[in-house]
């Protein structure tokens, strides 16, 4: 029984109120109350006569009171409950629920879930069986089930990171609808048009016939998704969709690498009725190619979640070409072709005004990961050996045949040997006619490729054969002789089309198969100036993947390495998920949810929508279906509230009846008895309305003490920069932490601006680390190691920009192999700790604050080791860098704390092991130290300035 908003759980028990008739006449055969008369004794002589009395009624205001009791009594009996959740339809027969829980249920899911939840309640307390489907979910028959069971299975339901595909459900529930035919339906529908929604309403409409079919649908269109990311020349661009073509609207999207780290943001801004609109992320190229994740902020689902992968990248490809008219006949030069084709995919540099090896040097010192050489013949030795070391270290280098190549002598930087002279096919004076492209090797880079028909080839250069030519071979022309040769060279590879780059040769450079072609051979080099390390040639040819160790033909696939869920968190793949094909699907499904498939630097992303996606409305007008918004009910039990006020009621008729029985005059003789009393009514009457809350506040008393002591914790380390010490449990090693970091504080204050507070002892396993910028860690020769959990806090410490600055104490005597060593090498063996190496000359600790080029403490000959950085050259051919340059673990067996370590007196307490000056130096690495972790490594841009000054004047 339900009165908007209002409902009863039990409305049977408001028979109850057809009661009250009867408790009134009940209530008014009260007797009168004794009436006392004060009268001398003669006054009882003259009421001796007996008179007829009339009993006194019960005053109306008391019945009223009364009655209002036990209607309170009533109503509270029959559970009342305020916002009841939404009912089902009405009915008597089965309750079919079908519940869309693909990718665009996920940002309202808790919502469907509760609209769900109360259709089968309500089903449940009118006796029916309830049948669920959730379109998501793999087919399955479907069978009724209690409202219990039906309740846990809805619990267990989580979105699937994929579009819902609803007709493959259609045949079972078709089945159902047919076996039970008083059954009715309520569909949760997602607000999509995909997947075909439509087509499903209808027939399953037409299944249901005569009976209820109700939609619940999101009226605001929640839905938000991405789709399209293309990695532009000027930059990174995504769409942005949504269904409901509403007024102006502006999302934010950000951009994250493969780390989660946030690299930008960028809005998308919806016109008034648009459903699409682009977000435009405009970063240097180097930091678009890291970008591995693109999220609409804020909207928790798979779809508005594009991942990249490899395909994504701008690799910057360097050309140079023999030619000498590139300027004055542009259509006539090599160039021209290759930049066209490269352009829609990679960002292309051209030589201009240098020669060929000078350009070919310029490109290498430019970092560059692929260099075309269109007809280019010969080059210095100096040139040449750069060319080679760069093609070791991880260079593709392309190349186009053309007179110059074919008349000059072999340089070994081709892949194949070739014969000297170019091969004329076609013409007055030769033998052969002109060759079409025959096929693509089965196991090279353009294997996906389809053959182009309208191909053909008039000269080309020839390769000697040898034994290992069949296995460089990635194109042939119609009569076996081949067009592009690969092979592997070290971290690199070298790649010949024995063709012009122009038309003069083949008409190649006119088809689309020469982008295709393009495209995934520049795929074949890393995104940085440095590849990673490679499968041989054979295997690492396969559909452009350098790292992928097996051969990967036309039906290669790649197994899922981590997937999305329906909120677009990523998570280890489910056990239904399959390998995805090498090239990657258009987009999810079933049996390959969104994610990354195959080797992190090779492998291939799957999205939840295809790049030409476009959302729109579910529309279902002209349908005989009811159509409500999915309803959210948050209900509340009236029952204890009604039972409080009948308690209050019925202490109120309580002493209405004492006070009218005579009670005040009882009160007047006996005051400190009824003060007593009337202090148990007002004891009681608090316990019977507030007990929860009482009985709730009572339980949560520890928890609020916990918090006040987390939050004296958090005041203390955070109201003036502090640095903490690990306490390692033994006594003097902690003293000696504690007052060796004492002594750096007041060395310090008196150096520096900085004026620290007194230091902390912490516990890496319970205590927040994220409020010291340093941490201390004196290293015993009986640590052990930390649990799985400290590991955890302090690899995330690590990681989120905090320093540990771990010291062994024992001078490194032993190489690093005493007990010391040993601890220290337990306590890093479950971190993520970077490659290390003892502080370089040019490193910004030995600048940060004082110039130094050792790190004394008590002893003098243990180096100070850190993170390796990358080798200068690579340092400043990027332009950004994720953090500040701190090294997350600083190692060394100096004993500082020994060194910083003063007395109450402020005299230090330990000696160093030459002198004072050992000392005073030792003072001076400290600061460094802090100056380097508070402020990272600003100090290492300086020595920028004048190079910048000097390109800022150009």
């Amino acid at each position: 029984m339900s009165a908007l908003p209002l409902a009863f759980l039990s409305p049977w028990l408001l028979l109850g109120l057809l009661a009250l008739p009867a408790l009134w006449l009940l209530l008014r055969l009260t007797p009168p109350k004794p009436r006392r008369v004060d009268f001398p004794p003669l006054r009882l002589l003259l009421e001796v006569a007996a008179k007829r009395e009339t009993p006194v009624t019960t005053p109306w205001w008391l019945l009223l009171l009364r009655l209002g009791l036990a209607a309170l009594i009533v109503l509270a009996l029959a559970k009342p409950v305020w916002n009841p959740s939404a009912a089902a339809p009405a009915g008597s027969g089965p309750l079919l629920v079908v519940l869309d829980n693909g990718w665009a249920a996920a940002p309202d899911w808790d919502e469907r879930v509760r609209s769900a939840e109360g259709a089968i309640s309500a089903a449940g307390d009118a006796g029916r069986g309830v049948a669920l489907v959730a379109t998501a979910e793999a087919p399955r028959d479907v069978g009724l089930a209690t409202a219990d069971e039906a309740r846990e299975r809805l619990r267990v339901l989580q979105p699937e990171p994929y579009s819902a595909d609803r007709r493959a459900h259609l045949p079972s529930i078709e089945r159902f609808l047919a076996a039970n035919q008083e059954a009715e339906a309520i569909w949760i529908a997602d607000g999509l048009g995909a997947g075909e929604a439509r087509p499903f309403a209808e027939a399953l409409k037409t299944a249901l016939g005569s009976r209820a079919l109700t939609v619940r649908v999101d009226p605001t269109g929640s839905a938000r998704g991405l789709a399209g990311a293309d990695n532009t020349p000027a930059a990174m661009t995504v769409k942005a969709l949504r269904a409901e073509a509403a007024g102006p609207e502006t999302l934010r999207v950000r951009a994250l690498d493969l780390r989660g780290r946030a690299l930008g943001e960028a809005d998308a801004a919806f016109g008034v009725g648009a459903r699409e609109a682009t977000a435009s992320f405009e970063m240097p190229v180097e930091l678009r190619n890291d970008v591995a994740r693109l999220e609409i902020v804020g909207a928790g689902s798979a779809g508005a979640v594009q991942l990249l992968d490899r395909r994504s990248k701008r690799r910057a490809v360097g050309v140079v070409t023999g030619a000498t008219a590139d300027t004055a006949q542009p259509l006539l030069s090599p160039t021209y072709y290759v930049t066209r084709a490269l352009k829609p995919f990679a960002d292309v540099r051209e030589a201009r005004g240098q020669g060929a090896s000078a350009a070919v040097e310029s490109f290498i010192e430019q970092k560059l990961p692929v260099i075309m050489l269109a007809d280019v013949g010969a080059l210095t030795e100096t040139a040449r050996e750069r060319l080679r070391g760069w093609i070791d270290a991880g260079g593709v280098l392309v190349r186009f045949a053309g007179p110059r190549l074919a008349g000059a002598p072999e340089d070994g930087l081709s892949p194949v040997r070739l014969r000297q002279g170019g091969r004329t096919l076609g013409g007055a004076l030769a033998w052969e006619t002109p060759q079409p492209l025959a096929s693509f090797a089965a196991d090279g880079p353009f294997a996906p490729l389809a053959v182009p028909g309208d191909v053909t080839v008039n000269r080309q250069v020839l390769a000697e054969p040898d034994a290992d030519l069949p296995d460089r071979v990635w194109a042939t022309l119609g009569d076996g002789t081949p067009l592009v040769t690969g092979a592997r060279q070290n971290k690199g590879m070298t790649v010949l089309f024995h063709v012009t780059a122009d038309t003069r040769w083949s008409n190649l450079p006119l088809s689309g198969a020469f982008v295709d072609m393009l495209r995934r051979v520049v795929d074949l080099a890393g995104s940085g100036p440095a590849p990673a390390e490679a499968a041989p040639a054979q295997g690492a040819a396969a559909a452009g993947q350098p790292a992928q160790p097996a051969p990967q033909g036309p039906r290669a696939t790649l197994p899922p390495t981590r997937t999305l869920d329906g909120f677009g968190a990523f998570r280890n793949p489910p056990a239904t998920a399959k390998p995805a094909p090498a090239e990657g699907r258009a987009f999810a499904t079933f049996d390959n949810p969104p994610g990354l498939y195959g080797p992190v630097d090779a492998g291939v992303a799957i999205n939840a929508m295809p790049a030409n996606a476009a959302l729109a409305r579910l529309d279902l007008s002209g349908l005989d279906v009811g159509v409500s918004a999915v309803v959210v009910a948050e209900p509340t039990p009236v029952a204890p509230w009604l039972f409080t006020a009948a308690a209050i009621v019925a202490i109120v008729d309580g002493l209405i009846v004492f006070l009218l029985g005579g009670g005040a005059a009882l009160l007047a003789r006996r005051r400190p008895q009824a003060a007593a009393l009337a202090l148990i009514a007002a004891t009681l009457a608090l316990a019977l309305s507030g007990q929860p809350g009482f009985a709730q506040q009572t339980a949560q008393a520890p928890a609020k003490a916990a918090d006040a002591f987390d939050e004296r914790f958090a005041l203390e380390a955070t109201l003036a920069t502090r640095f903490a010490y690990v306490a390692t449990g033994d006594f003097e090693v902690d003293r000696i932490a504690k007052a060796g970091l004492e002594g750096l504080t007041q060395s310090l204050a008196a150096r520096t601006a900085l004026e620290p507070g007194a230091p902390i002892a912490i516990d890496p396993a319970k205590d927040e680390l994220a409020f010291f910028p340093l941490i201390y860690w004196p290293v015993t020769a009986d640590a052990a190691q930390p649990s799985p959990e400290a590991l955890a806090r302090i690899d995330a410490y690590m990681k989120q920009g905090g320093t540990i600055l771990f010291d062994t104490r024992d001078g490194f005597t032993a190489g690093g192999g005493g007990p010391e060593g040993a601890a220290l090498k337990r306590l890093l063996e479950g971190l993520d700790v970077p490659a290390l190496e003892p502080v370089p000359r040019d490193h910004v600790l030995t600048k940060a604050f004082y110039l130094l080029d050792e790190f004394p403490g008590r002893y003098a000959d243990s180096p100070l080791w850190v993170e390796t950085l990358p080798a200068a050259d690579e340092r400043e051919e990027r332009p950004a860098r994720a953090g500040d340059g701190v090294s997350p673990v600083l190692i060394t067996g100096a004993d500082l704390a020994g060194a910083w370590a003063i007395g109450a007196d402020g005299q230090p307490l330990f000696p160093t092991s030459s002198d004072e000056r050992q000392r005073e130096i030792a003072y001076r690495v400290g600061v460094n130290i802090v100056m380097y972790t508070l402020t990272g490594n600003y100090k290492a841009d300086q020595v920028h300035v004048p190079a910048l000054l000097e390109r800022l004047g150009q």
